[in-house]
């Protein structure tokens, strides 16, 4: 079988991405991890099926690098919108389903590769927090851990322990470790389901700027990654935030096919 694919990032997190419109993916952990192996596949952080569902303009269906299903990806989110510009699907603006509930994206700019795509986010959802230290879900579970420097953290094994650490079972969770520092945020992120550091976590980097809320208050935050720069903008009441948005580029790499 020769699958055609489209090969999308946004601030460095990579996505190859399938018009599964018809349904013909053949979904299996195997062929996944395979796909997004950089040494023996495309290589990628995930897989992005573009799919329909009814009453929307497209459905996103994700999974992470090893063939787990994930619920949302923030990054992906704004490059499967941009993929769907790219084949006609939607204009500039879209509503579209995924695992953890119905987002809004909407193009503000567009130069062809490359696009700068507002996403609306899920409501958050805040489990626990303490001074240096919040728990939380943004269509993801993620930890957001403040630091003094991110870049002298073993993101590998710090994350991990993190990652693993019982108070998070059966689901386990992501890991971001923050700073901010003359009104920006600094972030780095532990994946699970890559089980590695990405260049950049969409919806760590809205963890974060949720976190940082908390912690220093504050409705918008522009968030430095290794990958590249994002904002996040919210309404808050309280502990109550609505309307969080992501915005940020998404870039076409390339194009091709491969046999599987």
């Amino acid at each position: 079988m020769t699958l055609q694919f489209s090969k999308y990032e946004g601030t460095g997190n990579d996505f190859i991405l399938i018009d599964d419109r018809k349904l013909q993916f053949p979904i299996s952990e195997k062929l996944i991890s395979q796909l997004c192996n950089r040494h023996f596949g495309i290589g990628a952080d995930g897989i992005l099926l573009i799919q329909h569902s009814e009453g929307y303009d497209f459905g996103m269906n994700y999974f992470n690098s090893d063939g787990s299903r994930a619920t949302f990806c923030g990054n992906g989110g704004r490059c499967i919108t941009a993929f769907a510009n790219h084949m006609g699907i939607i204009s500039n603006s879209c509503r579209f389903m995924a695992a953890d509930g119905i987002h809004h994206a909407t193009i503000t700019e567009n130069s062809g590769p490359v696009m700068i795509v507002e996403l609306e986010m899920q409501d958050p959802v805040v489990y626990s927090q303490s001074n240096n230290f919040c728990y939380l879900n943004t269509g993801a579970f993620h930890v957001v851990k403040f630091v003094d420097n991110p870049d002298n953290i073993d993101i590998i094994e710090d994350g991990r322990e993190l990652r693993y650490d019982s108070r998070f079972e059966p689901e386990g969770t992501n890991v971001n470790f923050a700073r901010l520092l003359k009104k920006e945020l600094y972030v780095r992120t532990y994946e699970k389901g890559v089980e590695d550091e990405t260049l950049s976590c969409g919806t760590g980097v809205t963890a974060s700027a949720i976190a940082a809320s908390l912690k220093y208050g504050g409705e918008s935050f522009y968030v430095n990654t290794a990958g590249g720069r994002l904002f996040v903008s919210f309404n808050r009441t309280g502990e109550i935030f609505r309307q969080v948005k992501l915005t940020g580029p998404a870039r076409l790499v390339f194009k091709g096919e491969i046999q599987i």
